[in-house]
């Protein structure tokens, strides 16, 4: 696994940085600050979240996982969330994903991560199920990793509707999870190019209507996102191919333009900028 490949000296967020951008960094996940009075909340609602350390001790902790994910070092911050326990594995998990999914090159291995990470957000389910992040960052991992396989093994996996269920409780606890509108909006489409408009539509209820409609809330609700239009420009291709080709152009330049608020950010915005020399 390569290390975060650019400069991250404007994803620091030192101090009192991190809660100021928090809003701005989290807008597309909905993930909470985690201070030390939502710590207090999570554990009194979940006591199996409750960590071995002091709870003033494991939100500085937290704050400093999420310090170390928007700055690159997304192994450190993997691990610095799985020490904290299961109180730290949305930070781990969504560390883990995005290591896997843009710095990771051996298939195998990231397999393994992905796998994981959808073992932890499944035990997060059972131990804490109101947590939104929970079930969207399980929905990622088993997506990226579903990615990877061929239709038949992902079909006998059932790994869409395991991916689709946990979009759908995503939204159900927290309709403003843009992330989780992308991630459905691609799931659509994916299941249409893989299997047909007509078995997708009667088996797995995805529709091109769907996706562009999911898209469009997740754009509406974080109009800053890259991946947004990144993922958008892909379901495009999928479910049309060249008939919308201006359209798909038009996203990923929008893309590739954005300024990023942290690494994972640039990592997607650099992932436009390759699709558009391709």
């Amino acid at each position: 696994m390569k290390a975060f490949p650019y400069q991250a000296a404007n994803y620091e967020y030192k101090g009192a940085a991190l809660e100021t951008q928090w809003a701005r960094l989290h807008r597309g996940d909905c993930e909470p600050y985690p201070a030390l009075v939502t710590v207090k909340e999570l554990v009194a609602a979940y006591p199996d979240l409750k960590p071995k350390i002091p709870l003033g001790q494991a939100a500085q902790a937290l704050q400093a996982a999420w310090r170390a994910f928007h700055h690159g070092e997304f192994e450190g911050a993997e691990e610095q969330g799985l020490e904290i326990g299961r109180l730290g594995f949305n930070v781990a998990n969504r560390a883990a994903n995005i290591r896997a999914t843009y710095l990771e090159s051996a298939k195998r291995n990231k397999f393994s991560i992905f796998l994981q990470s959808a073992r932890r957000a499944e035990e997060l389910q059972r131990h804490a199920p109101g947590l939104p992040n929970a079930w969207y960052l399980h929905a990622q991992a088993l997506g990226r990793r579903a990615q990877g396989l061929s239709i038949v093994d992902a079909l006998v996996q059932g790994v869409a509707g395991k991916v689709k269920a946990s979009l759908d409780k995503t939204l159900e606890l927290e309709p403003d999870h843009a992330d989780a509108h992308i991630a459905l909006g691609l799931y659509h489409a994916e299941v249409i190019e893989k299997v047909g408009a007509l078995v997708g539509g009667l088996t797995y209820g995805a529709t091109r209507d769907a996706s562009v409609k999911h898209f469009e809330k997740a754009l509406k609700l974080n109009s800053a996102s890259a991946i947004a239009r990144v993922e958008y420009a892909e379901a495009l291709k999928m479910m049309f191919g060249g008939d919308k080709a201006a359209h798909i152009t038009r996203l990923l330049n929008q893309a590739a333009q954005s300024t990023p608020a942290d690494a994972m950010e640039r990592l997607d915005i650099e992932l436009a900028r390759t699709k558009l020399e391709d």
